[in-house]
């Protein structure tokens, strides 16, 4: 971190009635200009930390600022410097795109002939012209996104808060979502991106929070947190009667199979350590048909830390290689964690 902060959030708790903790002791910053990755399931404290951040609930304890203003003390201030997409699009049904955005001014203060001005240059900004008229009950998933980032556009705001922006989106809503995220980076605003996927955070994020069960689990550039691992997948195709041979040429708990042959073998040491484990191969006999050489993923990194998948629980063949992982990182594996 070496630029201006944008956000920052010291031991943030929140605690709800009946002792649930949803937040506990979070703490991080967010550098002005970059996109921050908040990664983490369901349930796992993203969006109250969004609502915190954006004073829609206060935290019950620790302290929270944006762009240097108090999220409790002065939340006035802090309304007038973001725009916020929360996860369900607050359109309306019977309402053009045009009349979204020129209302959305309006309420921040822009006169008529303004609002009208930067609802035709926001169309056009997020290629939405040519629905500019269209009432919103007709446009799709990813034109329903782009409408609403949009409005949280209109005032041009300083830091920009998606929470979970292409949660039920296809593949291509999402893309078009990922390239109108870089473009608002690419104009100098901050954006606080909360997400379930690994691959939009892997994608977008100069940094990522990786948060579970209401606590920060680690923070970093997605290489970071992949090289933090330390640990690299070696995927070998061999004969089915040869499956034995590779656990016994590698070590117990290291291999786990997979579809169609194939063996994945997880070594410490990164790419350093493959030569060794081919050479133990070799001279147990074993007759490699393919390898492939894989360095770990935000996958990996996340199942590392938090011991689950990030969109379902892991368990029976998944358990070898959680564990695996998270020795891999030096995190512990045993009942007392």
């Amino acid at each position: 971190m070496s630029g201006p902060t944008a956000m920052e959030a010291q031991e943030l708790t929140r605690e709800f009635p009946g002792g649930v903790r949803a937040l506990d002791g979070v703490s991080f910053t967010v550098e002005e200009g970059e996109i921050f990755g908040y990664l983490g399931r369901n349930g796992a404290g993203k969006s109250t930390t969004v609502r915190i951040l954006t004073t829609l609930l206060r935290p019950t304890s620790g302290t929270a600022t944006v762009l240097g203003h108090d999220v409790r003390k002065d939340p006035g201030a802090v309304r007038k410097v973001f725009g916020c997409a929360l996860q369900e699009a607050a359109l309306d049904e019977l309402m053009t795109g045009r009349e979204h955005l020129v209302m959305a001014g309006r309420l921040v203060g822009l006169g008529k002939s303004q609002a009208g001005e930067r609802a035709a240059e926001l169309l056009e900004s997020f290629g939405l012209q040519a629905a500019a008229d269209r009432i919103a009950a007709g446009y799709s998933g990813g034109m329903r996104r782009r409408l609403d980032v949009a409005m949280a556009m209109v005032r041009r705001p300083q830091v920009l808060f998606l929470d979970e922006p292409t949660t039920g989106l296809d593949p291509q809503g999402r893309r078009a979502v990922w390239d109108l995220v870089r473009g608002l980076r690419d104009e100098g605003s901050t954006v606080f991106l909360t997400t379930q996927y690994l691959a939009e955070a892997d994608e977008l994020s100069g940094r990522v929070a990786v948060v579970h069960e209401g606590r920060i689990a680690a923070i970093g550039t997605p290489q970071e947190l992949k090289d933090r691992m330390g640990v690299t997948t070696i995927r070998v195709r061999v004969a089915p009667a040869e499956g034995q041979a590779v656990i016994d040429a590698v070590r117990p708990g290291a291999v786990t199979a997979g579809a169609g042959g194939w063996l994945a073998i997880d070594v410490a040491g990164g790419e350093a350590a493959v030569p060794e484990v081919v050479a133990r191969l070799v001279g147990a006999g074993v007759a490699v048909d393919r390898l492939r050489i894989e360095p770990p993923s935000l996958e990996d990194v996340f199942v590392g830390l938090t011991g689950t998948e990030i969109e379902a629980s892991a368990g029976g063949a998944d358990v070898g290689r959680i564990t695996a992982v998270r020795r891999g990182l030096g995190v512990p594996t045993g009942p007392g964690r």
